[in-house]
């Protein structure tokens, strides 16, 4: 099996909005994220997976339908995808009740769920926000050990933001931990767990490769 793991997309949003150079960044934005998309189909990966603000705010219906569009036309990754606390699930989310026609999975409530792909022999643990949560849930979420392999799909890590302690979530058993919220790449623990950072800079402080 061979997974993409990125997050903190921030579709959407507009760095150092009023200078010339604004819009120029909204649209570099969405254009990282359509190469992400892109490759992952010519390298026929299994799944894409995107640990949490994929938008920088609610997301708008032509943009669900647009990030739709991206979606159907891949043809052999199927995507997974939870709500991170800037484009959590509100009420009136057009997250909610949209219908994907692209191979798309997205953890629709904050009570912790798991999809199982059996064809890829993998089940993924995860839940997306609805609120700003303090508890550190993730260390509350057990997977099975039957026989299959389990990946834990994981936003936060602060005190706002579902903390938690690296030594705990590593006992409990994931074979990987993808990691979102903090904007760049980190390592937790080799091959097992890491934060994905951000595509691009969306300010001063996101810095680096």
């Amino acid at each position: 099996m061979k997974f993409f793991h990125i997050a903190d997309t921030h579709l959407g949003a507009i760095p150092d909005a009023g200078f010339a150079w604004s819009e120029e960044r909204r649209s570099e934005i969405w254009e990282s994220f359509r190469s992400v998309v892109a490759k992952a189909d010519r390298e026929e990966v299994d799944l894409l997976l995107i640990a949490g603000d994929l938008f920088h705010r609610q997301p708008l219906l032509r943009e669900l339908k647009e990030l739709d569009y991206l979606f159907s036309r891949l043809t052999h990754t199927q995507v997974v995808l939870m709500a991170g606390n800037h484009d959590y699930l509100k009420s009136t989310s057009y997250y909610r009740n949209y219908k994907w026609q692209g191979p798309v999975h997205m953890f629709l409530s904050q009570k912790p769920a798991c999809m199982e792909f059996k064809e890829l022999g993998v089940r993924i643990y995860g839940l997306s926000y609805e609120r700003e949560i303090t508890e550190p849930l993730y260390e509350k979420i057990l997977p099975e050990k039957r026989g299959i392999a389990s990946i834990l799909l994981a936003h936060g890590g602060d005190e706002k933001h579902i903390p938690f302690r690296k030594n705990e979530l590593l006992k409990l058993g994931y074979d990987y931990i993808a990691l979102g919220h903090i904007h760049l790449p980190a390592e937790l623990a080799k091959d097992r767990m890491y934060y994905a950072g951000s595509l691009e800079p969306t300010d001063k402080n996101d810095t680096g490769k």
